[in-house]
């Protein structure tokens, strides 16, 4: 009884580590939105995404770049393009997932 007390707090432990660290500060949100505005620009002129955007799409944390998509931006926004874009660039897109004002159905 002893070691499954001992190991349910070393997971507790671990877990509680994982959500610190996957939780990027302000400073960090800003430098990845201008990094994937900068590697994606070319994109909003019908280009495909570069090698550089595709790495922004798989690594940027979606709670720093989903608040940049207003009402008025998502009205811009093919749904099923995006979500092709995404997923070509090797991350998954949730069906019913909400991203700023966009849901993806």
């Amino acid at each position: 009884m002893r070691n499954y007390s001992n190991l349910m707090i070393v997971l507790i432990l671990m877990i509680i580590l994982a959500m610190t660290r996957a939780a990027p500060s302000a400073a960090q949100c800003k430098k990845e939105k201008r990094l994937a505005i900068n590697a994606c620009i070319s994109v909003l002129y019908g280009r495909p995404p570069s090698s550089s955007c595709c790495k922004r799409a798989r690594v940027s944390h979606v709670k720093c770049i989903c608040p940049v998509i207003t009402p008025k931006l998502a009205a811009l926004i093919n749904v099923n393009r995006f979500v092709k874009l995404i997923e070509g660039c090797g991350r998954r897109v949730p069906r019913h997932f909400k991203c700023g004002s966009l849901t993806i159905p």
